[in-house]
């Protein structure tokens, strides 16, 4: 049994592989460390799995290839600490932009329910001055949304070790994209975090895998994870924005179906509806898209029902206030809106506890 194991997601790195072959075993066999090295290979349309298997005739390679998944980096890591022999996992890139020389110093800092990071920000640590200013502040950006998840100053990094057994079921985690570290340590609810400094460098072989995409990953998987860790609060802001977006399609319609000579209060009367389909659409996929899903039309319905009752409160406040008082007769967008204040708290608990709960079947 080797003493740890090290995964390697890759996606079209063939040409490096050689090389981190050949580092890994040079430091480890220096240092006495008996290993095995897993190869996740991400579906890489380039020559990486020939060259994987070549080198596991020299070196303790295992190649494992997923398959019945949609290609992911994350997954692939998850992938590999499944198929991982040793308790002691390390986690790196396989482009040698993570210092192979800081494998022993992160497998002696694992303990139990300890996330050890290897950290381009913490004292001592360092990343590659040739990095553009664009590229810089977005990962600074990128680590400042992170950071009200955890204590590590990198959270953003793909260097890291940890124990197989500490992560329990694989399976409660569900990562997008390429930030795994970050997945871990929130899911994981790890004790202790510990942080190595290291000098991360650009890769010298290969294209970056960053790209639109990935950074539309990255905040797909943040709400996820503010969802996951801040549940009513999150959810409650989360359901706000959709509310104010909602409420953009509720002024637009209320005031296009006025121009069309329809009096104001049965406008405000027919713009609920499109308003109301929009934020139940916009809720089911995002606010509450991690609960279980249930048929639509039944949804839709209960939806509907529940706003009904804070429409009705959103009405009687606009109707009241228009006819009673001068002012908001003359500026009705006040009227409106304090109508949609007065009924969003019992919409959002109505949502909470009964559309949208998970103790209904799917």
């Amino acid at each position: 049994m080797p003493l740890v194991s090290i995964v390697v997601p890759t996606y079209k790195e063939a040409e490096n592989l050689q090389a981190l072959c050949e580092s890994v075993d040079q430091v480890l066999g220096a240092e006495n460390l008996a290993y095995e090295l897993l190869i996740v290979d991400d579906q890489s349309p380039d020559d990486t799995v020939n060259i994987a298997r070549s080198l596991a005739e020299k070196y303790p390679l295992r190649l494992i290839q997923p398959a019945g998944r949609s290609r992911d980096l994350s997954l692939s890591v998850l992938d590999g600490i499944r198929e991982a022999s040793s308790d002691v996992v390390v986690v790196m890139d396989a482009d040698l932009s993570h210092p192979v020389t800081k494998i022993p110093q992160l497998v002696a800092a694992v303990e139990e329910d300890t996330f050890v990071a290897g950290s381009r920000y913490a004292k001592g640590g360092k990343f590659d001055r040739g990095w553009s200013f664009w590229r810089f502040l977005n990962s600074w950006f990128a680590t400042l949304m992170a950071l009200p998840f955890t204590s590590c100053s990198d959270p953003m990094t793909g260097f890291f070790a940890l124990r197989k057994q500490d992560l329990n079921e694989l399976k409660r985690f569900r990562p997008i994209g390429y930030k795994i570290a970050l997945e871990l340590m929130v899911r994981g609810e790890f004790k202790k975090i510990v942080e190595i400094p290291i000098e991360f460098k650009d890769r010298a072989v290969g294209k970056s895998k960053m790209n639109l995409q990935q950074q539309i990953n990255y905040l797909r998987h943040l709400r996820r994870l503010y969802l996951y860790k801040f549940r009513a609060w999150a959810e409650f802001i989360h359901y706000g924005a959709v509310g104010a977006s909602g409420f953009v399609v509720d002024v637009s319609c209320y005031y296009l179906l006025q121009l069309f000579g329809i009096d104001h209060r049965a406008a405000r009367a027919i713009s609920f509806w499109p308003a109301v389909s929009w934020n139940w659409a916009l809720n089911r996929i995002t606010t509450f898209g991690e609960r279980e899903r249930r048929p639509r039309a039944r949804q839709w319905f209960e939806f509907v029902a529940t706003s009904l009752i804070g429409y009705s409160l959103n009405w009687g406040i606009y109707v009241t206030l228009t006819s009673s008082s001068e002012f908001f007769d003359q500026y009705r967008i006040l009227a409106l809106m304090s109508g949609i204040v007065g009924a969003s708290i019992f919409n959002f608990t109505a949502s909470t506890l009964f559309v949208y709960s998970e103790k209904r079947g799917s």
